[in-house]
């Protein structure tokens, strides 16, 4: 699966990811999903709901559910001041948010520069991963955020099958 992931990024030669930081390391997004990156703000709990979903807010009349990726992926400490992100996304038809440590920058990486993610079996499932890449001789692990979002895993949206 990862490798038809690498395969539909090919379709161009080029493309542009917004990298941030969980923890200590860096990943990456495609910055087309970015609706608008914001600061973090409180949010209304939803009972019953995971750990990494935060709550929901309202953002210009759309109820956006917030999930933190911090520990979602288990990396980071979770803390929530006026230096926490939030990176607002499109996806599908619908806006949610994501909570990260910090935002760092968009990079252009070739199709040919993308690793295919090794496989982890249980403990990690690799399929939330386009792959890796190396940027200044840091390793950037790129995420396909539509899919985990968009994830049985998380159940924020009903599945569109």
């Amino acid at each position: 699966m990862p490798k038809q992931q690498i395969e539909t990024l090919a379709k161009d030669t080029e493309h542009e990811f917004l990298t941030f930081v969980l923890g200590e390391e860096t990943y990456a997004l495609d910055v087309m999903t970015v609706k608008e990156i914001r600061g973090y703000q409180p949010v209304t709990k939803i009972a019953n709901a995971p750990d990494f979903v935060k709550g929901v807010l309202n953002l210009r009349g759309d109820i956006v559910p917030i999930i933190d990726l911090r520990i979602k992926f288990s990396v980071g400490e979770a803390t929530y001041n006026e230096f926490t992100i939030v990176i607002m996304l499109n996806i599908g038809q619908r806006v949610v948010g994501i909570v990260v440590d910090e935002v760092s920058d968009v990079i252009k990486v070739m199709a040919q520069d993308i690793k295919p993610p090794p496989e982890f079996g249980i403990v990690f499932d690799s399929s939330y991963l386009y792959g890796l890449t190396t940027i200044e001789e840091q390793m950037v692990i790129l995420i396909n955020i539509e899919s985990l979002i968009s994830s049985d895993e998380l159940g924020l949206f009903e599945s569109s099958k």
